[in-house]
């Protein structure tokens, strides 16, 4: 399925006659990890490029938002229904939601946003001909872990344990990150430890752990979870005084130390307006 399909499959409601409009509007369903709050900004950035591409929420198309905080077991039934309602869209930026929601359905288009490669993930057939319900944006997170592993030795010279951050819930994304970085400390003689976290509560939990092992510096995982709570991140990073690499611009806007990759809420936007193939 091509973008220009997906907009020529809502964008119908635009042109209904008055009498039709009286009708159900066609419904979008957008599912993230994390939670409304702190997906605010990519919220922002999915609304404005409906916009962009002719839709207003609540005019001729409806979104209905769904928060998964870190609780991924609830996607199956979550798509059972969604399919059972026959929804028009089910956008899903991320690996997780992105490859079950291809599960759930082999009719109801599906546009996704994810970092790794989406043929490797299974979610299409090839770049060239993704063929299926499935179509969307590839961002290449994988592509740059090395850049960012590479930026913190440049910032942080004399690092030699360096933390890495992921989340085992989300295992496409962390058995990524682990790969790439474990690939590249070598090459500038860093140290790889590996902390995961898929609960507040587990994050909090993997701070202590870093302490009492005396990481020098951290690398957090491309992970909505953990966007969603970059807050409590940047604050545990600033109390234990670890200089931290991230993402995206998110977690600097709360006081992160840098980060280096892809504006999501843009990433989010394109989504919804890009009329070409993968």
């Amino acid at each position: 399925m091509r973008r220009r399909e997906f907009v020529t499959l809502i964008g119908g409601a635009a042109s209904w006659p008055l009498s039709a409009r009286a009708q159900p509007l066609p419904v979008i369903a957008f599912i993230r990890d994390g939670s409304a709050q702190g997906n605010a900004r990519y919220t922002a950035g999915f609304r404005k490029g409906l916009n962009e591409a002719g839709f207003v929420e609540g005019q001729n198309v409806t979104v209905e938002y769904h928060w998964l905080e870190g609780k991924y077991d609830v996607l199956p039934e979550l798509l059972a229904d969604l399919v059972r309602r026959d929804v028009a869209v089910i956008a899903t930026p991320g690996n997780v939601p992105s490859r079950t929601a291809k599960a759930a359905t082999t009719t109801i288009p599906i546009v996704f946003g994810v970092g790794d490669d989406p043929v490797q993930l299974g979610l299409v057939a090839s770049i060239a001909r993704p063929n299926g319900n499935l179509t969307g944006i590839n961002f290449q997170t994988s592509e740059v872990v090395a850049k960012r592993l590479l930026l913190l030795h440049d910032m942080v010279p004399k690092a030699v344990r360096i933390a890495v951050l992921v989340n085992p819930k989300n295992a496409s994304v962390a058995n990524y990150m682990v790969r790439e970085v474990q690939k590249a400390a070598p090459t500038v003689g860093l140290q790889v430890q590996v902390f995961n976290a898929s609960t507040i509560g587990e994050i909090d939990a993997a701070f202590a752990t870093m302490g009492r092992e005396r990481a020098d510096a951290l690398i957090v995982s491309p992970e909505a979870f953990f966007a969603s709570r970059r807050v409590q991140i940047v604050t545990l990073a600033a109390r234990d005084r670890m200089p931290a690499m991230y993402t995206n611009r998110d977690y600097v806007d709360v006081g992160g130390l840098t980060s280096y990759g892809v504006d999501l809420a843009d990433v989010i936007r394109l989504i919804c307006i890009s009329r070409n193939s993968i």
